[in-house]
């Protein structure tokens, strides 16, 4: 069974929550000063069985002007809206404002509730219908019926309920994302139970014992209990009002307008790219850096706007443009958005979330709008590239994407297959789909090429770079799947040479010249002459201070041809030296079949200084093995 929201709008005093009493035998109004006073001033949740079977939910919002952003989170997730006109007042402003924010919020279907009726004669009724049909030209309720009736004789009230009931039978099930979100309207704490949110769950669904997160606080929570229509439920879905009893975060650390999700696929973000639209009734324009409120969901957060090509927005034109939050918010792409100005606060405006969680841009760049364009726009092939392109080197996972276009994730598979076999996106990570377009792919090579060749030139005696600097310094946030799925490709390509942990361009050549040649000598003479005793290889750079870069360089390729040879840390022997050290111990071993340390230093005629680097050397060359306290050859064991 479709799951149905029926949210109420219009004036204060019209008689919405009167209406929905004698329907429903529910008062909305709970709060004293609601009693006290006459008006609705928070939000009021009912129900009503149709003659049809079908049970739908109802919101009531305040009508009174100074609580409009209580009506605007109360619209959220309404299917159809009752539009309440009072017979004896017409059409009021705050009349004007709901379906402003109605028609803002996409709602597309709903009726009209003349009220009050047994106020006025026929003539004047006949006035007043008039005039509301009149007002709703140009509307989405201009073809809605206009359902005179009241609350206080019951006149009208059955043809309401049939009407509504052939509206609702009407209207489609709202495309679902999959991913569990509930914007909470109302926190309370219930004795026995603690901690209760309510909302209308906007997509996915939810049952007890779920592992839930409350964002933008990232407050993880689980769910202990779940009621829908005031009764006990094994699950709530897609488009139900709900209260749920939750364990892990008290009222205090809550507020209206966060967001009960699934976890791990929605961010809160403070910049969004939105397609704007300015209200035809605005009597000013939308200027570039003015200071909005922004609503979204049941959240209200100030927000400066930023159009992206033009300076102003005049009354009834649209464009694109960034909005920048004032605290993090959390929405989806094709997420409804409404703003009001900051002072005096009306209703200016809103439309539809482009990129929940998007990076800053220039303004005045021609691709940028056609690139907007077709993320609002295109086929889901089309939105998928040009989200991971936005991404850049960090990508998108399969869940992520759901969050950025509002495509559940089951569609988005076709869509980036086909991306995959068209070589138009690479994927990294297989088990969660983390995929990157292959322009940016492309990109992410040449600049690995361009910091290689820089180091060549920088350090031209070095073999190459260390494959993790080169990754530091090739961009901030690459994918250790993606650098190294880059390095493989261009060496296949036969453009680099990958050496264990050490990249080099594929025609890079050490090439010395005359002079460093000559101190290429120098060191190998040195290290030659001293024996089993040399100086440190800092002693031995410092004589070269004013050319230690590049000596640097030489003592590494010395290194790398084995005419050096490190022992432990900055001891190094010649090749040589080495290699007859090595004989004379190979010929002690065989005649004596093991050796103690005092025989390798009658051997060697070194300080223990050398004497122990020595020995382990052989050891971890796997020369020798130790036994006991004595060595003896590894092939001998």
């Amino acid at each position: 069974m479709k799951h149905i929201i029926l949210g109420t709008a219009g004036h204060v005093d019209h008689g919405k929550t009167s209406l929905i009493r004698v329907l429903t035998g529910i008062d909305t109004d709970r709060l004293k000063e609601e009693k006290e006073r006459g008006i609705t001033i928070e939000l009021g949740f009912a129900h009503l069985a149709l003659p049809s079977g079908q049970i739908i939910g109802i919101v009531d919002v305040p009508g009174h002007e100074r609580f409009v952003r209580t009506m605007v989170a109360g619209a959220t997730g309404i299917d159809i809206i009752a539009l309440v006109i009072a017979a004896d007042e017409g059409v009021m402003p705050q009349t004007r404002e709901h379906l402003q924010i109605c028609s803002l919020l996409g709602i597309k279907r709903g009726l009209v509730a003349l009220t009050k009726v047994d106020l006025v004669d026929e003539e004047w009724l006949e006035l007043v219908t008039s005039e509301v049909r009149d007002f709703l030209q140009d509307t989405f309720l201009e073809d809605a019926p206009i359902l005179p009736l009241s609350a206080a004789t019951g006149s009208g009230l059955d043809e309401f309920i049939s009407t509504l009931d052939r509206i609702a039978s009407a209207v489609e099930e709202d495309y679902d994302c999959g991913i569990l979100r509930l914007p909470i309207d109302r926190i309370f704490t219930m004795k026995g139970f603690g901690t209760v949110v309510t909302g209308t769950l906007i997509s996915g669904m939810v049952s007890p014992g779920d592992s839930v997160e409350i964002l933008p606080a990232a407050i993880p929570v689980k769910i202990r209990g779940v009621q829908v229509h005031n009764q006990a439920a094994s699950s709530a879905h897609s488009g139900q009002r709900t209260a749920l009893n939750i364990q892990g975060a008290e009222k205090a650390s809550l507020n209206r307008g966060d967001v009960l999700a699934q976890p791990g696929y929605l961010k809160p973000a403070r910049r969004l790219d939105v397609y704007l639209s300015c209200l035809p009734e605005n009597r000013k324009k939308i200027k570039h850096r003015s200071l909005v409120r922004f609503h979204t969901g049941t959240n209200e957060v100030m927000a400066r706007l930023s159009l992206l090509d033009r300076e102003e927005l005049q009354p009834g034109q649209s464009c694109y443009a960034q909005l920048f939050l004032a605290a993090p918010a959390v929405g989806m792409a094709t997420d409804r958005f409404v703003i009001r100005s900051y002072s005096p606060v009306t209703t200016v405006g809103g439309g539809e979330i482009i990129d929940p969680e998007a990076k800053k841009i220039k303004r005045h760049v021609g691709s940028l709008i056609n690139d907007l364009e077709i993320l609002r726009e295109g086929t889901r092939e089309e939105k998928v590239l040009g989200m991971i392109t936005r991404a850049g080197l960090v990508g998108l996972k399969l869940k992520e994407l759901t969050a950025k276009t509002g495509i559940r994730q089951e569609d988005l598979r076709p869509a980036v297959k086909s991306l995959l076999s068209k070589k138009q996106a690479i994927l990294i990570q297989p088990e969660d789909t983390l995929v990157v377009a292959a322009a940016v792919f492309a990109v992410l090579q040449e600049k690995i090429l361009t910091r290689l060749l820089d180091y060549h030139r920088r350090f031209p005696l070095k073999p190459g770079m260390g494959k993790e600097e080169l990754r530091e310094t090739s961009g901030r946030f690459i994918h250790s799947r993606l650098f190294n799925s880059a390095l493989k490709n261009l060496e296949n390509q036969g453009r680099l040479i990958l050496e264990r942990e050490i990249v080099r361009y594929s025609d890079h050549r050490i090439d010395l010249n005359d002079g460093l040649e000559k101190i290429k000598d120098d060191i190998l003479r040195a290290y030659l002459a001293s024996g089993l005793t040399p100086p440190d290889s800092s002693e031995v750079l410092a004589r070269f201070s004013d050319q230690r870069e590049k000596v640097e360089g030489v003592f590494q390729l010395l290194t790398k041809e084995g005419l050096l040879v490190r022992i432990r840390e900055s001891y190094y022997l010649h090749r040589d030296v080495l290699s007859g050290l090595q004989d004379a111990y190979l010929t002690l071993l065989q005649e004596r079949g093991k050796a103690a340390p005092a025989d390798f230093k009658e051997l060697t005629g070194v300080s223990r200084k050398y004497l122990i680097p020595l020995m382990e050397y052989f050891d971890m060359s796997k020369f020798t093995i130790r036994s006991g306290e004595y060595r003896i050859l590894k092939s001998n064991r």
